[in-house]
């Protein structure tokens, strides 16, 4: 035998074999019996889940909402699939104190290489309503410890305030918050949306400047309400504010838009323009009542844009934990204003977002 025909069949076994690797290889990669089918979800994500939150950082989300007496945060790659997500407690208020109670809307935040959340607590009394911060260096807001930085005062008056977000413009930090000044007296619960520049991420240094206040019809259902202020970007960069109006438990809570004007300071209150109209409202086919307190992220793959909310099942639930937690992709006109459409029936099957 000729040493050509001796090799012939080795390198046959030898691609063989290289074949038989790949292929175990690639079913060793493949998703699980089950995870394979999910390219869709339906709405609610979570039920008992009011005021949502979400931030992402790399391939990573970050979730949180109101909890009433602790902090926690889920962990997933998969907004779709929230639900089978294990929740890490990061803060559980104390007995006693300014932040002991009414722990609502906590907001995550990556700034300057640390993690901060912002949240709404009290002590049990509806005037003692603040904002405070908690900072954590570790680079997994999961992990490592939180540690207080206490309240967020307004200046130059320390004022009633709920629902703090954080606006970065340029190398600028501000905080847009929703308070109450009280000008009509003890009984006056008219909330507006107020903004000031931070000198850190834990700390207040402008002075308060009211950029909006409940003057339509649509945002005194209940009492005149402006709150939950969120800033959107359009793709082109454009400021825009998004917040809910009138009183939370009202069935016609919904959500109202504003848009800075480019290039502008967002100190000046003439700068921001109020969209008429709520670009956002329930609808009772849907099974979507009071509407409201979203939040916004991108696709794994940055082509789709999504807005996550709570809302109602039933109309007359009110402001509680009857609230469950929503999402849908939305998309934009030529102007670059948000198209969010109408509430997503609960029970129907969505498309995943793109890239999960």
């Amino acid at each position: 035998m000729s040493l050509k025909a001796w090799y012939r069949p080795v390198i046959i076994w030898c691609v063989s074999l290289v074949f038989v690797a790949a292929s175990c290889k690639k079913e060793a990669q493949a998703p699980k019996p089950g995870e394979q089918q999910t390219t869709t979800f339906t709405n609610p994500l979570l039920n008992a889940a009011p005021d949502p939150w979400v931030v992402q950082k790399d391939s990573t989300y970050y979730y949180l909402h109101t909890l009433g007496n602790r902090i926690q945060i889920w962990k997933t790659s998969r907004m779709s699939r929230l639900k089978d997500v294990t929740p890490v407690t990061v803060f559980s208020a104390s007995a006693t104190g300014g932040n002991s109670r009414d722990i609502w809307a906590p907001e995550l935040f990556f700034l300057n290489n640390k993690w901060y959340i912002y949240y709404t607590a009290s002590d049990g009394n509806d005037r003692a309503h603040r904002m405070w911060v908690l900072e954590n260096t570790n680079a997994d807001p999961t992990q490592g410890s939180w540690t207080d930085k206490g309240a967020l005062v307004t200046q130059p008056a320390d004022l009633w305030s709920i629902d703090g977000t954080v606006f970065q413009q340029d190398t600028t930090l501000y905080l847009i918050w929703s308070g109450r000044p009280f000008a009509g007296g003890p009984t006056d619960l008219t909330q507006n949306l107020y903004i000031s520049r931070m000198s850190s991420p834990f700390r207040l240094a402008g002075q308060t400047v009211k950029i909006s206040s409940p003057g339509y019809d649509w945002e005194k259902r209940g009492f005149a309400v402006n709150e939950g202020p969120e800033i959107l970007r359009n793709p082109a960069g454009r400021v825009h504010l998004v917040y809910s109006g009138s009183y939370c438990g009202d069935d016609r809570y919904s959500l109202g838009l504003m848009t800075l004007k480019e290039g502008s300071d967002p100190l000046i209150p003439a700068n921001w323009t109020k969209s008429p109209n709520p670009v956002f409202t329930g609808l009772a086919s849907a099974n979507a009542f009071g509407v409201g307190h979203n939040g916004f992220f991108k696709s794994r793959d940055g082509k789709e844009d999504w807005v996550i909310y709570h809302a109602n099942s039933a109309a007359g639930e009110g402001c509680d934990d009857s609230r469950n937690v929503r999402m849908q992709k939305f998309s934009w006109t030529s102007d670059g204003l948000p198209i969010f459409g109408e509430p997503v029936a609960t029970g129907r099957s969505v498309d995943v977002p793109s890239g999960e």
